[in-house]
């Protein structure tokens, strides 16, 4: 199931996907749940659904504007030898010198990306491409490796009460995240 989603002035019906609730529904991996960001993620995603011998539902939630964004680009490379990341790393050098993370999914990472380039080099931005199942053991190894960043946030352009924050708090209740997102 492909839905539009996401918070850009197009009206209710871009924005009302409503991510949560797929969500709640997830349980014993019955469904996967997924907020993709590259071309090539999003072809494995779907090659990784056609391959799989007992299909489970595939829930995408995308902006459409995700398709004409100049800094969406995969390589031909991604698309020929990648395959399907459910987390996507920020492609820092020196993760030792990493004072804040970010966790984030969807459109949204691609305006923090542009915030980040006026700011500095301290802040580590990750995209959490595959919301159910989650990825615990890929996050426990990021935390291992920016093992100096002395905050933790989840960023989203939903409010508050909805999109994907009380999933990962669900997930992540020992991280001491903080979040920002819009009101409730």
């Amino acid at each position: 199931m492909l839905l539009p989603h996401g918070y850009e002035g197009q009206g209710p019906e871009h924005s009302s996907a409503k991510l949560e609730r797929f969500l709640q529904l997830c349980a014993e991996d019955n469904m996967y749940v997924c907020n993709i960001t590259t071309p090539a993620n999003f072809f494995h995603v779907l090659r990784r659904q056609m391959k799989q011998e007992f299909r489970k539902p595939l829930i995408i939630m995308s902006p459409k504007s995700l398709l004409r964004h100049p800094d969406v680009i995969s390589t031909v490379d991604e698309l020929n030898k990648g395959n399907f990341q459910e987390i996507i790393d920020d492609k820092t050098k020196k993760p030792d010198t990493i004072q804040k993370v970010i966790l984030c999914n969807g459109k949204i990472y691609y305006d923090l990306m542009a915030k980040k380039e006026k700011a500095h080099d301290k802040i580590a931005i990750v995209r959490i491409e595959q919301l159910y199942p989650f990825a615990q053991k890929q996050l426990a190894a990021l935390k291992k490796k920016y093992k100096n960043a002395s905050e933790w946030s989840w960023v989203q352009e939903e409010p508050e009460n909805m999109g994907a924050w009380s999933h990962i708090l669900r997930h992540l209740r020992d991280w001491n995240l903080s979040v920002v997102a819009r009101p409730e």
